[in-house]
């Protein structure tokens, strides 16, 4: 599989999707950027295309899926603990 992730909306999305188990350290053209990846991402997990600041928003399908709960780095995997649902956001207001 020469694919090691998808991106599902280039323009908008802040995200990728692995599509294979990505090691710590591994180094990916990205829209014709290199990306370090600073975690060990498992397969069907994210990780941050671009710096995202706590409180914005994560953008995958170039729809919102979550809200960063920390500054994010690109690279950085994004789930539970640095992310929280932008449906629960809504839910409770």
């Amino acid at each position: 599989m020469s694919n090691k992730f998808i991106i599902m909306d280039n323009d908008e999305d802040n995200c990728a999707t692995a599509l294979v188990d990505i090691s710590h350290d591994t180094e990916l053209e990205v829209n014709d950027e290199i990306i370090k990846i600073n975690q060990n991402i498992p397969l069907g997990h994210k990780f941050a295309l671009k710096n995202i600041k706590k409180g914005e928003k994560i953008i995958k399908y170039g729809q919102i899926i979550g809200i960063a709960t920390e500054d994010i780095s690109v690279g950085d995997w994004l789930h539970t603990h640095n992310i929280t649902s932008h449906y629960l956001e809504e839910v409770c207001q």
